[in-house]
């Protein structure tokens, strides 16, 4: 039996981190005639082109999809990546693809233009990777087998937070269930013709009305409830972090109670594209960087920090290319149990 089932790949919280989503090998094929009708909805249509080098867009993007069924992210077998974000101006669908070695995007809804603009940003061109240099020769390895790898920057603070505050101090599959059920009861189905199930995030208010039985069958408890709710209340000065530098814009996202640096490096990371705000606090990251670069599965933040210090000003994309090796010490423990307070 061993043979017959390709590996099922792990989904702990620093693979995610580490941003590998599978996107089918057949990106530059030209999508079939119904494909072509079936994405030329109307005038909410557009297109756009970018002509630098072209982006692994399962590695850049890879890091925005929270768990195989996240109903904002889907890959489709064209290879298309399709998101669906609620932006400054409303809601919208992009659709990333790569066509004939260059990227290409149709987007849908009252933010397909704000996600159009801003496509760029997304598929990493504002990213320099020439500015990594690796000092070690694992990185070095991965660093060369990974040439497509970029940082994404959304722009959007609230939808890379929020779940981001889900993941605290739990599982990964009780977190992507949390936000899986929360976007789907009191989002927006995405508009356009996205793949069936797709939704867009609940606007900020929406999140603030949910009420407690509801975040209970979730299997959210109500710190993080809370949290969210409260981060939710001022959401315009939150998105505002977008436009800062890393350092002030976590500055701005930690004065929310029940947001520390943990969540405030995950979230910028995403929304700002910081290749230097490394996370601490996490219970995996610094054994498995600490394995990685001395082989010490002990190590703690500060160990961490200073096995990273050479990289300083890139050591986030250090630590994604340390996940992206596959470098990870051996489990010595089962896996840490799933709760269920909705049973409660």
């Amino acid at each position: 039996m061993a043979g017959r089932f390709p590996p099922r790949t792990p989904t702990t919280r620093t693979t995610v981190r580490g941003g590998h989503v599978p996107v089918p090998a057949t990106a530059d094929a030209q999508p079939n005639q119904d494909e072509v009708q079936d994405l030329d909805p109307g005038p909410e249509t557009a297109t756009a082109t970018a002509t630098a080098t072209t982006p692994d867009l399962g590695l850049t993007l890879g890091p925005l999809r929270r768990g195989p069924a996240d109903p904002t992210f889907r890959v489709t077998p064209d290879g298309s990546v399709w998101r669906a974000s609620r932006t400054p101006a409303g809601p919208g669908t992009i659709r990333v693809a790569v066509r004939d070695g260059r990227l290409a995007a149709e987007a849908w809804g009252a933010g397909g233009p704000w996600l159009l603009d801003r496509l760029p940003a997304l598929t990493g061109a504002e990213d320099d990777p020439t500015a990594f240099v690796p000092r070690h020769k694992l990185l070095a390895a991965t660093h060369r087998r990974r040439p497509g790898l970029r940082l994404t920057r959304t722009g959007l603070v609230l939808e890379s937070l929020i779940p981001s505050v889900l993941e605290q101090k739990v599982t990964t599959d009780e977190a992507y269930r949390a936000w899986r059920l929360l976007v789907r009861k009191y989002g927006e189905p995405a508009p356009g013709p996205a793949p069936d199930g797709m939704h867009v995030m609940p606007e900020a208010r929406a999140w603030t009305l949910i009420p407690s039985w509801e975040w209970h069958r979730a299997g959210v408890d109500d710190k993080r409830a809370a949290t969210i709710v409260r981060a939710a209340r001022v959401a315009r000065r939150m998105e505002e972090a977008a436009d800062m530098a890393p350092a002030e814009a976590r500055a701005r996202l930690e004065l929310i109670p029940g947001i520390g640096p943990w969540t405030s490096a995950e979230t910028i990371q995403r929304s700002n594209g910081a290749p230097d705000e490394v996370t601490t606090g996490d219970l995996h990251l610094p054994g498995i960087v600490g394995w990685a670069l001395a082989g010490d599965r002990a190590a703690d933040d500060a160990a961490m920090l200073e096995l990273l210090a050479p990289y300083a000003g890139q050591r986030h994309r250090a630590a994604r290319l340390i996940l992206l090796s596959g470098r990870v010490p051996p489990r010595r423990a089962p896996r840490m149990t799933p709760g269920n307070i909705a049973r409660l």
